[in-house]
C-alpha cells in the first residue's frame, strides 16, 4: 500500500523533484497524467516523484501524448466530467487515453514496471454515442462554455417550457431549482437535432427527473399542466410585469406583491415607494417594454463613436452584449469604452455622459465610479459583478421614421427611449470585460464554474487567476483566456447558452 499525504523520507532517488527529473525514463511508450482532484496536491506530488524515480514518465498536464490517465477516490460521474472537459481541449482526432484507478499504479509501482490494463483498474465511464439513430440518447458536455450554443436551435418549445420553470423560481428565491431548469434548457438549446422521444434525454447532463417529466409531458400532449399553470397564475405575471421595470429587481417586486400592488398604475399611484431609477423606468416604461432593434443599437454606437472621438482621440467604443452574440431585437444596448494607452480611459466618460447632456439626449443617467484597485483582490470578489467605472442610462434616439403624432416627445423629430450602459475598462483587462459583457449570462456563469472547478482558477471581468501561483495570466484577447482554460474557442455568436 502507498502511504497517503505523507513525504518521503531518506535518501529516495525521487525524494526531490531535481532528483527525479533525473531518473531515466524507462517506458517510453508510457505517459502518466496523475488527476489531483480528489488525490490532493500533496499525495499527487508524492506518486509523481515515485513514479519518476522508476524509470515512468509522468506529466503535470494532460496532453495528447499522455496514455494513461491515473484518478482517486472519483464516482463514475466525476470521471465522466474531467473526460468531458479533456475531450472538449484534445486535438481533433485525438484517442482518448485510459482512464484508470489508482489500483492500476499502485500495481505497477510494486511491479516496478506498467503492468497489464485489467477491467479492474478502468473507471467505468459512460460513453458519448452521438451515432445512435434518432430515438437513441444524445450527448453533450456538462458545461456550457465546452459545447457551441447558436441564436436559433431546435428545441425552441421545450427550452421556453424550462425556462418559465426557471424564471418562476427565480420569483421565489429558490436558486437550486432556478439553475437546475436553466442548465437543462442550455442543454437543449445546443443539441444538433430536435428531441422526439425521452430515450434521448438519457445521457444529457443536467436533466434530473422533473425536467425529464416536463420535456416528456410536452412531446406526448404538446403542453405542461405545470407550466401552463405558472404561466396563468396571477403572481407570476405580476413579478413578470414588475421586473420589466428599470431598477426592479425580484426582492423588490415581491414586496409589492405582497403590498398588494399588481399593475404599473398601482405603482404610479404610489411614488413614494420608488427610486429615482425606478420613476425613470416607469416614465418610459412603454418605450423600454419594446425590443431594441439592431439597427438602434448600430445608430447608438456610432453616436457614442463621435461623442468618445471628440473626448479622447483614440478611444474605442465595442457593442457588447446580445447585440455581439447575433441578436437582433435586445432589452437594453451594452458598450464598453477603452483606449489602447492603460490610463488615457481615465475620466473620459464624464465627458461623454456631458457631451450627450448638452445635446438633449439623456433621459437618465446613473454614475457608478470604478471601483477597480488590485485586480488580484478584485477576483475573490463576487463572481456576478464587476467594479469598472459605468453608467446606466436611458438615452433619447432621434427616431425619422416614427410618426412626430406617437412620439412622446409631442410635435418635432420623433424619438424613442433606449436602456444604455456604457462600461470603461482599462486595455489591460479588456478582453476579460468583452468576455464578460458578451454573455450570455448562463454561459458566463458556466465559465466561471469550470475555471474553478475544472482548472483551480478564479475568473471575472477583470481577469484571470491562478490561486497557487498568485498570479494573474495575461491575455489580449478572448481567444487567450479560452486558451489559457484548455477550452476550444467559441466566438460570440456560439455563446447563447
Amino acid at each position: 500500500m502507498l502511504p497517503k499525504r505523507r513525504r518521503a523520507r531518506g535518501s529516495c532517488p525521487g525524494g526531490s523533484a531535481a532528483a527525479a527529473a533525473e531518473c531515466p525514463v524507462r517506458f517510453p511508450d508510457v505517459v502518466i497524467h496523475l488527476v489531483e482532484s480528489r488525490m490532493g496536491r500533496s499525495r499527487r506530488a508524492f506518486l509523481t516523484r515515485l513514479a519518476r524515480s522508476k524509470g515512468f514518465r509522468v506529466l503535470e498536464t494532460c496532453s495528447s501524448e499522455v496514455t494513461h490517465v491515473v484518478m482517486e477516490q472519483m464516482s463514475a460521474e466525476e470521471a465522466g466530467r474531467w473526460q468531458e472537459c479533456w475531450a472538449a481541449a484534445a486535438p481533433p482526432g485525438c484517442p482518448f487515453p485510459a482512464l484508470l484507478d489508482v489500483s492500476w499504479f499502485t500495481d505497477s509501482m510494486t511491479a516496478g514496471q506498467p503492468v497489464p490494463v485489467e477491467q479492474r483498474h478502468r473507471l467505468e465511464v459512460p460513453k458519448p454515442k452521438p451515432e445512435e439513430g434518432p430515438q437513441g440518447p444524445l450527448w453533450l458536455p456538462a458545461y456550457a462554455c465546452q459545447r457551441p450554443t447558436p441564436l436559433h436551435h431546435h428545441n425552441t418549445m421545450l427550452s421556453e417550457a424550462l425556462e418559465t420553470l426557471a424564471e418562476a423560481a427565480s420569483f421565489e428565491g429558490s436558486e437550486g431549482r432556478f439553475l437546475s431548469f436553466r442548465r437543462a434548457a442550455s442543454v437543449l438549446r445546443a443539441l444538433p437535432c430536435p428531441i422526439t422521444a425521452p430515450s434521448q434525454l438519457q445521457a444529457l447532463p443536467h436533466f434530473g427527473e422533473h425536467s425529464s417529466k416536463v420535456v416528456q409531458e410536452l412531446l406526448e400532449h404538446g403542453l405542461c399542466e405545470e407550466v401552463e399553470r405558472v404561466r396563468g397564475s396571477e403572481r407570476f405575471r405580476t413579478m413578470k410585469l414588475f421586473t420589466q421595470v428599470f431598477g426592479v429587481g425580484v426582492k423588490t417586486a415581491d414586496r409589492w406583491y405582497q403590498d398588494g400592488l399588481r399593475s404599473l398604475d398601482d405603482l404610479r399611484q404610489h411614488p413614494r415607494t420608488l427610486t429615482s431609477q425606478q420613476k425613470a423606468g416607469l416614465q418610459y416604461h412603454q418605450d423600454l417594454s419594446c425590443p431594441v432593434q439592431r439597427p438602434d443599437a448600430e445608430a447608438l454606437q456610432c453616436l457614442l463613436e463621435v461623442a468618445v472621438g471628440q473626448a479622447q482621440p483614440g478611444a474605442t467604443v465595442t457593442l457588447a452584449g446580445g447585440f455581439r452574440r447575433g441578436k437582433l431585437l435586445g432589452h437594453d444596448v451594452d458598450f464598453l469604452i477603452s483606449h489602447p494607452t492603460e490610463g488615457r480611459e481615465a475620466g473620459l466618460l464624464s465627458t461623454v455622459m456631458q457631451s450627450l447632456q448638452d445635446q438633449g439626449l439623456v433621459l437618465y443617467h446613473q454614475h457608478q465610479p470604478s471601483r477597480c484597485g488590485d485586480s488580484r483582490h478584485l477576483l475573490w470578489q463576487s463572481h456576478t459583478m464587476d467594479a469598472f467605472e459605468r453608467s446606466l442610462c436611458i438615452l433619447r434616439l432621434l427616431q425619422p421614421q416614427r410618426a412626430a403624432a406617437g412620439s412622446p416627445s409631442g410635435p418635432g423629430p420623433a424619438w424613442k427611449a433606449v436602456r444604455v450602459d456604457l462600461v470603461v475598462a482599462p486595455s489591460s483587462q479588456f478582453a476579460f470585460a468583452l468576455l464578460g459583457w458578451t454573455g450570455s449570462q448562463l454561459f458566463e456563469r458556466e465559465l466561471r464554474r469550470f475555471s474553478r472547478k475544472e482548472k483551480g482558477l478564479w475568473l471575472n471581468s477583470h481577469g484571470l487567476f491562478d490561486p497557487e501561483k498568485r498570479a494573474c495570466l495575461p491575455a489580449a484577447t478572448e481567444e487567450d483566456i479560452f486558451c489559457h482554460l484548455g477550452l476550444r474557442y467559441l466566438p460570440p455568436e456560439e455563446r447563447n447558452a
